[in-house]
């Protein structure tokens, strides 16, 4: 038999959890656990099980929610390298409206861990005591200091990685044969959506050892880093191919409902900034991936002693890391690629 936690994977104790909590729930939880680990997923399944009352993805309460179409279910996103101000205020606004069709609201609060100390100040007396139908489902990957107070006002819940080969027997269920499954697997980092559109690209093994070799390319050349880095974008783009033709269908048959029934209430806004977000982090996905082949390189040659010295390859791999970590705020990409390829030692062959 179905149900609304059918795409949270490898969390079997946390929504054993939920499940219980659904009955009797508090005004406001905070869902902490790496990138790709289903929080989006169990956080929409938890919100439906709120506004249905069972956790049947059939009826239509459970149904628009788990699409992200619910009127008494709002999913607040980040716009720009940080959650801000005027999306704080917005927030507590949206809590403190009455619900439309149910007897509860659900505010569900994406990417947290990239919240100002500002905004904090601003959500903090809102979250803590919010309307008597307002529930808080806040997602966060991890807890920064701006978060730590907010936090202590939340039920928190774990969610952990998942496994490369849970991620690969999933994609086996869904028709991806076994070996392509555990390589998307292994390059997904445990991001069931991400492995997903991975398992369909036939550039990823090229995409990952154009970064894997780019050591043996360096020269000390400026024109050298320039070339690097735009073959490094290109495939980037490339990447993105699947993706774009998902979206591109998916806004065909908005379009097509649009001129049936006219715009209002359409959701194009929605649709259109929900393409933009899935864009954006699968390219800072993309930078991730690389970025953590081309530290591996290093490491390898630490093992296999071919720099000539050997600090400045371990300080080669603490500026990817780096720059690995800077990636959620949204930089320039090619800046961020001239700069590190400009820094980087070359290995000796």
């Amino acid at each position: 038999m179905s149900s609304v936690w059918d795409d949270v994977v490898g969390q079997s104790p946390t929504v054993d959890l939920l499940r219980r909590a659904a009955a009797d729930p508090l005004h406001a939880y905070l869902f902490v656990g790496p990138h790709g680990a289903t929080k989006r997923q169990a956080a929409r399944a938890f919100a439906a099980m709120l506004i249905s009352g069972s956790d049947d993805p059939t009826t239509r309460d459970a149904r628009l929610v788990l699409n992200g179409e619910h009127p008494d279910v709002h999913e607040v996103e980040r716009e720009g390298s940080a959650i801000l101000m005027p999306a704080a205020r917005e927030i507590v606004r949206l809590s403190s409206l009455a619900p439309n069709e149910s007897d509860r609201k659900v505010m569900v609060l994406h990417e947290f861990h990239l919240l100002s100390p500002a905004a904090a100040a601003v959500l903090l007396k809102t979250v803590e005591e919010p309307p008597p139908s307002t529930v808080f489902l806040i997602l966060a990957d991890h807890l920064p200091p701006e978060l730590v107070t907010i936090a202590s006002r939340c039920a928190r819940v774990l969610f952990h990685s998942i496994t490369d080969e849970m991620v690969a027997d999933r994609l086996v269920g869904e028709g991806v044969d076994p070996e392509t499954a555990h390589e998307a697997a292994r390059s997904a980092n445990g991001d069931l959506e991400r492995a997903r559109l991975l398992a369909g690209d036939p550039e990823l093994v090229v995409r990952r050892r154009a970064f894997a070799t780019v050591p043996e390319h360096l020269d000390g050349n400026g024109a050298t880093v320039m070339r690097l880095v735009d073959e490094l974008i290109e495939l980037i783009d490339r990447a993105a191919e699947p993706l774009v033709e998902r979206q591109t269908a998916e806004a065909v048959i908005l379009q097509e409902r649009i001129e049936r029934f006219g715009e209002r209430g359409s959701g194009k806004k929605a649709l259109e900034e929900r393409h933009k977000r899935e864009l954006r982090r699968h390219r800072a996905d993309e930078l991730r991936l690389g970025l953590a082949e081309l530290a591996g390189t290093y490491r390898d040659a630490l093992v296999a002693e071919r720099v000539e010295r050997p600090e400045a390859a371990a300080e080669a791999v603490h500026h990817l890391h780096e720059a690995i970590a800077a990636i959620d705020r949204n930089p320039n990409e090619a800046l961020l690629l001239q700069a590190l390829l400009w820094s980087l030692p070359v290995l000796s062959r």
